[in-house]
């Protein structure tokens, strides 16, 4: 009797053990989910800051340099100017 008895807490005890590892899993898996949401806010939030005059002046340095038409300039400025 005393071996059904320990067999038993022993399988009792695996599947507490199981299923307190499988609450541990899903919680990290939730904390890594949040993680990479706060990293994507973070990260657009840093994209809105750009002062689109300065990105307008590089665009005008590049078209200067000759690395831009005078289309692609007008192009991308009109983009810049509609997302402010």
């Amino acid at each position: 009797m005393k071996i059904m008895g320990l067999l038993g807490a022993a399988v009792v005890g695996g599947m507490v053990g199981r299923r307190s590892a499988r609450r541990q899993m899903e919680g990290m898996q939730k904390q890594a989910q949040a993680q990479q949401a706060a990293q994507a806010q973070q990260a657009a939030q840093a994209s809105a800051k750009t002062d689109p005059m300065q990105e307008i002046a590089k665009l005008g340095d590049l078209k200067a340099k000759g690395l831009l038409t005078e289309e692609e300039f007008q192009k991308m400025k009109a983009n810049l100017i509609a997302k402010m």
